[in-house]
């Protein structure tokens, strides 16, 4: 990832996870993250995470990815995301280390694909 980008990332507070159960059916859902720069993934969490589809999936299949966005200004129009796909991992504990809105269990994303726009 650029530095633009992970600056970007530094500044939002919520995502959006998209992962794919045994099913192969796709679910979307909000969530709070973190860059975790000493080993440049993705950490994905919220309140009990391990009881949720989201980790469910990343257990069932090991893939994830999320897009942070946000409005830069609405006149001009100026919308700004950063997509992340790669392998995911569901970890049970050690989460709560990672600030608030993090509960033990977390999700850690391991880029693989990144797009963005409106990042400089």
């Amino acid at each position: 990832m650029s530095a633009a980008q992970i600056e970007y990332l530094a500044g939002q507070l919520l995502g959006r996870l998209a992962t794919a159960g045994a099913d192969h059916k796709p679910h979307v859902a909000p969530t709070s993250f973190t860059y975790n720069a000493e080993l440049g993934t993705v950490d994905v969490g919220g309140l009990h995470v391990a009881d949720t589809k989201k980790y469910r999936d990343v257990q069932a299949n090991g893939w994830a990815a999320i897009v942070i966005d946000d409005l830069a200004s609405v006149d001009p129009w100026t919308p700004r995301f950063v997509e992340i796909r790669g392998r995911a991992e569901a970890i049970p504990t050690g989460g709560a280390h990672l600030g608030p809105g993090f509960g033990d269990a977390f999700i850690r994303i391991h880029p693989e694909k990144v797009n963005s726009f409106g990042i400089a």
